[in-house]
């Protein structure tokens, strides 16, 4: 029986937006980001983090470094008494500095690869699913993931117009819009 899921974007939703966000020293949670996770956890939503991690490609920090801090997220909220089903990320780009990772290719957002990998592997249903992400390519890779309903959020990111007619609903955090989905 597929399962339905909260696929939700890194920086900017979760942790503070700061550029290319690689040290734990620079990692802080944003308000409500427990309680919304709780939230979803309490009502049987898989926890899916989907995240571009375009400094890797760029040479800023090593997949090592990804590592480290997604390990001290973990831990982070598994103290708090919340997990995460999965988290999914990539590291390319077509021009990026470094070759190994200089690609085009289906899981960057706004291409759905890194969604549908979760879906499969977590047999989530994408159509009693919801993302939420800070840009127009997070909205853009829920739709090509046939996720049915995908939000924004305000990080900081000035939303064009594009994106938010693209959105199902712009909010000012994840709390926000988990609370609003979830009619509490």
């Amino acid at each position: 029986m597929s399962r339905r899921a909260a696929f939700i974007d890194r920086d900017g939703v979760l942790n503070e937006e700061r550029l290319y966000v690689h040290r734990i020293e620079d990692f802080v949670l944003l308000p409500g980001v427990l309680e919304a996770l709780r939230r979803l956890q309490a009502a049987g939503y898989r926890r899916v983090v989907v995240t571009n991690q375009a400094g890797i490609a760029r040479g800023l920090y090593t997949e090592a470094d990804y590592e480290r801090l997604t390990a001290h997220l973990r831990e982070s909220l598994r103290r708090e008494g919340v997990t995460l089903d999965a988290i999914e990320y990539c590291p390319h780009l077509p021009d990026a500095p470094v070759a190994r990772y200089r690609r085009s290719c289906e899981c960057r957002k706004p291409e759905p690869g890194m969604l549908l990998k979760a879906i499969r592997a977590l047999d989530i249903d994408p159509a009693a699913s919801f993302l939420v992400g800070d840009k127009l390519s997070d909205v853009q890779a829920g739709r090509a993931a046939g996720v049915a309903r995908c939000f924004l959020v305000r990080s900081g990111h000035a939303l064009s117009a594009e994106a938010i007619d693209a959105a199902d609903g712009v909010y000012a955090d994840l709390l926000s819009c988990v609370r609003d989905v979830l009619g509490s």
